[in-house]
């Protein structure tokens, strides 16, 4: 009877360990990178409103980047010819 009765207290506690999505969503809004996405496959070059500053970082093959989140920090991923590969926050 008393395992029985663990069951749900058992699972309560799983529940309880679930992360929260909702987060990820939240921090994408803050840095802009849901409106971003269409840089993806452009060339960063052709883009001269984005320099690189506090709120934005553009990360090239091989740079070395701090792994410090910041919800509202900007990151964009280019490859070796400049292409945007990637926008997120972080």
């Amino acid at each position: 009877m008393f395992k029985l009765a663990m069951i749900p207290l058992l699972a309560l506690t799983l529940v309880a360990c679930q992360e929260e999505e909702q987060e990820d969503d939240a921090a994408e809004e803050t840095c802009g990178a849901a409106a971003l996405q269409e840089l993806v496959g452009t060339d960063v070059a052709e883009r001269p409103d984005l320099e690189p500053d506090t709120d934005l970082r553009i990360i090239e093959p091989g740079m070395a980047v701090t792994m410090d989140y910041r919800a509202d920090r900007l990151n964009i991923e280019v490859d070796e010819a400049g292409q945007v590969t990637k926008v997120y926050c972080g």
